[in-house]
């Protein structure tokens, strides 16, 4: 009787090539067989059909990844193999599978850290990983600086942001539609430089000798020369291998649009920067998730929401890279809440950890960027009419807390809408081109001898004596408000309104000695922010008493809401009267804030106070209706503006300043091969998921679920960052210009990269051929920007001079 067999496997000898189903005959293994659970337990869930239903190929591609990414690469399947068991605790064969702390199945491979170095060379070599990040970031210091203080004049909206900062050295409050983070930078910039704040950036003026304008375009750019080691980061944080990882450097280094944008005194460097580092951060927390709540965890975490914070309180623009990590956040609590595993108290802990780090943490960040725009400007600007009457009466050379402060007939008034955002009550000698013809009424948000009002008595009382009896304003008075530059009365009727059809037009009417009883407007009070509600308010205030105003023979209310009037009215607010009676209606409230009456005391500051929430919901509300104000113009053409449709394939570029023969011009203009190969690459991306979708769907298996995973990770964060920047741009109603592109455009950069590695560097393909594919690719990039680099850095002379920049014929770089 024979023996029995003892086979030993002592592993593939060394140099032997690997052996494919075609080099022996497939068996199928028993369940208790050990390679069972390597090959057939590992796509169990995966093959539907049996084999014998397909031939020897087809059964074998159904089963082995051949797919793109597959091996020879960083995410072959060595490195990222599952690491799964099974493991019921006792309970039954349904137990799902318990995946290991020890990896995750996208973004860069966890590693653990090396020991410490021992010796220098030791030092060295384990850190010439981050030798390529270095060169780059010296290169992009040369392009950012280089012929930076070349164009010694005012630069497109450097006109804007320089004045801004001016503001800020001077301490005088001003109005603009960003959040001022980007804006107090620009005027800390000018500190550190010597800037006195007095040159007044006027559009295209050369600069005085005492406005170091160099150093603070320096301290600008230095936000641009951060992109591109943050770009190289990113990289290596998404998973990518070195060549994408250079590929991704070399395009943020080269783009001349990033790089043009980055060297004046603008915010657009700023809000490249805080995008790229909020996304930078997001995958640093991503390569944490399998540690959770563990320090690293927790700081990537809170940096992600600092950064938002950031971002948005640069440009509003920054609420799109934040909504990319919302959707990151939304997708990875769904899976954690579908993980039955996981115990209550964590999903709890997962759930606060983001709410408090992800939504109060940047919302935090954001109200102390308004908190120190308020402390910084404490002095009366030229903003001041923007903001509440208590929040001006506390401004440093504002004269409302010395302004008497009850109200009397006779007294010169000023009107604050209190609806947010809300204007002065403003008239002016133009009419309305529609509905009566008569003299226009609006809301205004600057002061203005057009905003003064005379509080009068009815035309059938006794005419007003400047040397009577005082009589002071009372709820429920009946008076009449005449326009002190125009002697028009404040009237209303029942002709429609321009703007608010449901609303009666108000009107300025008559003069100081003809007028009609539509000229009447009741007094009612609302409350008084020191006396209380209106049953304590015995005399009307300046300042804290809150009124309505009802038109007496109409029965309507005085209201200013945020509509926009058309160019006649001047972009002013329209002003109306509502039918509705609504006591709670904000935008029938107002208040007196100017006050002038020489027959009555001044008043005390103490008694003024404006807390900051109100202050801060004030402002945001008008830097949002102060934004939607900035619409298209269809009287006027518009050079420098394009739209959203322009941008991918570069239609259009910007002319950021002069054409003039003398001077050097600046043409905002991207990359051509970098803008157009990101705009391709998320068609191919689109076109190769829903390839692998069906091929999926037929059983092909091109990646392991590992491969798959970080495909879809690193496409969901270029692609959904793509669309949540570039689509609503087509729902805007301002006016757009090709730089509202410029964030938009990493995410598609991103993109290329990512297929690049996915179908060549990270593929089964000879290394000759990533070689040479990597070398067309950096000369492609390098030689654009180099043919290109003077639209960045300044084209001297005439500009027909310089041949082969008109690569579209909508390009207006040349003079006709």
């Amino acid at each position: 009787m024979r023996p029995p067999q003892v086979q030993i496997d002592f592993g593939t000898p060394p140099g032997t090539p690997l052996r494919t189903s075609s080099d022996f005959e497939e068996i199928s293994y028993p369940v208790t067989h050990p390679s069972y659970s390597k090959t057939a337990q590992g796509y169990k869930h995966e093959e539907s059909l049996p084999l014998h239903h397909m031939n020897e190929d087809t059964s074998t591609r159904r089963r082995v990844a051949r797919g793109p990414g597959s091996s020879g690469g960083f995410m072959s399947g060595d490195e990222h193999e599952s690491k799964t068991h099974y493991d019921d605790d006792g309970k039954d064969v349904y137990s799902k599978v318990r995946p290991s702390r020890s990896h995750i199945g996208s973004g860069r491979v966890h590693r653990p850290p090396p020991p410490p170095p021992t010796s220098i060379s030791e030092f060295i070599s384990q850190n010439l990983e981050h030798l390529p990040p270095v060169i780059y970031t010296l290169l992009s210091c040369w392009t950012r600086f280089h012929k930076i203080g070349h164009a010694n004049t005012v630069v497109w909206d450097e006109a804007h942001f320089g004045k801004f900062g001016s503001h800020y050295l001077k301490r005088e409050f001003y109005f603009d539609v960003h959040p001022p983070l980007g804006k107090m930078l620009v005027g800390l910039a000018g500190l550190l430089s010597g800037y006195n704040g007095h040159f007044e950036f006027k559009s295209g003026v050369e600069y005085s000798e005492n406005v170091p304008y160099v150093a603070m375009r320096v301290m600008m750019a230095t936000f641009g020369v951060a992109l591109v080691p943050l770009g190289w980061y990113t990289a290596v944080e998404l998973g990518m291998s070195s060549w994408s990882c250079h590929l991704v450097a070399l395009m943020v280094l080269c783009d001349v649009a990033w790089l043009c944008i980055s060297r004046f005194i603008l915010l657009d460097s700023m809000l490249l920067f805080f995008t790229f580092t909020t996304v930078f951060l997001l995958t640093k927390f991503h390569n944490q998730q399998y540690q959770s709540f563990s320090f690293d965890w927790w700081m990537w975490l809170t940096f992600t929401g600092i950064s938002i914070g950031c971002v948005t309180s640069v440009k509003w623009i920054g609420l799109f890279v934040t909504a990319v990590v919302g959707l990151y956040t939304i997708e990875d609590l769904w899976e954690k809440f579908g993980d039955l595993r996981m115990t209550t108290r964590d999903q709890i802990r997962h759930w606060a950890a983001r709410v408090l780090c992800l939504i109060i943490l940047p919302i935090l960040v954001y109200m102390l960027s308004f908190k120190l725009h308020f402390l910084i400007l404490n002095h009366s600007g030229p903003g001041d009419s923007t903001m509440s009457s208590l929040f001006q009466a506390h401004l440093v050379g504002n004269d409302f807390g010395k302004n008497p402060r009850e109200i009397a007939f006779g007294s010169k008034i000023t009107l604050k809408g209190m609806g947010w955002g809300g204007g002065l009550l403003h008239s002016h000698v133009q009419t309305y081109p529609v509905g009566s013809g008569q003299q226009q009424i609006t809301c205004y948000h600057y002061k203005d001898d057009n905003n003064h009002w005379t509080v009068l008595p009815t035309w059938e009382a006794p005419e007003y004596n400047p040397n009577g009896e005082l009589q002071f304003l009372q709820d429920g008075d009946v008076i009449r408000l005449q326009h002190v530059p125009t002697t028009r009365q404040l009237h209303s009727h029942t002709v429609a309104a321009p703007v608010t059809k449901l609303n009666n037009e108000v009107s300025g009417y008559g003069n100081s000695t003809v007028g009609d009883f539509h000229d009447y407007w009741v007094v009612e009070v609302v409350d008084d922010i020191k006396q209380g509600a209106k049953e304590h308010v015995t005399r009307i205030h300046s300042l804290t008493t809150r009124l309505r105003f009802k038109h007496q023979a109409l029965g309507c209310y005085l209201y200013a809401a945020n509509a926009i009037l058309p160019q006649w009215g001047f972009k002013q607010l329209e002003v109306s009267c509502t039918k509705e009676n609504n006591p709670e209606d904000i935008h029938t409230y107002w208040n007196v804030e100017s006050h002038w009456n020489d027959r009555l005391p001044p008043g005390d500051a103490k008694f003024y106070k404006s807390p900051f929430l109100r202050d801060f919901w004030h402002l945001n509300v008008a830097m949002m209706t102060s934004n939607n104000a900035l619409i298209p113009d269809p009287d006027m053409a518009d050079i420098l503006a394009s739209s959203a449709t322009d941008w991918p394939w570069m239609r259009l570029g910007l002319r950021m300043c002069g054409w003039g023969d003398n001077q050097p011009k600046y043409y905002l203009l991207g990359t051509p091969v970098i803008w157009w190969g990101g705009a391709a690459s998320l068609i191919v991306c689109v076109i190769a998921l829903g390839i692998y979708l069906f091929r999926h769907q037929r059983k092909y298996i091109d990646m392991t679920p590992q491969q798959w995973d970080h495909f879809l990770y690193v496409g969901k964060i270029a692609g959904y960052g793509w669309f949540l920047h570039y689509f609503p741009f087509f729902i805007m109603g301002r006016v757009t210009y090709v730089h509202h592109y410029l964030p938009t455009l990493y995410f598609s950069v991103l993109m290329l990269a990512h297929l690049l590695d996915h179908f060549i560097f990270s593929a089964r393909w000879k290394d000759s051929t990533k070689r040479v594919t990597f070398g067309i690719c950096v000369f492609l990039i390098v030689g654009n920007f180099w043919w290109f680099r003077g639209v960045a850095w300044g084209i001297d002379g005439p500009i027909n001079d310089h041949w082969g920049l008109q690569w579209r014929k909508t390009w207006n770089i040349y003079n006709a």
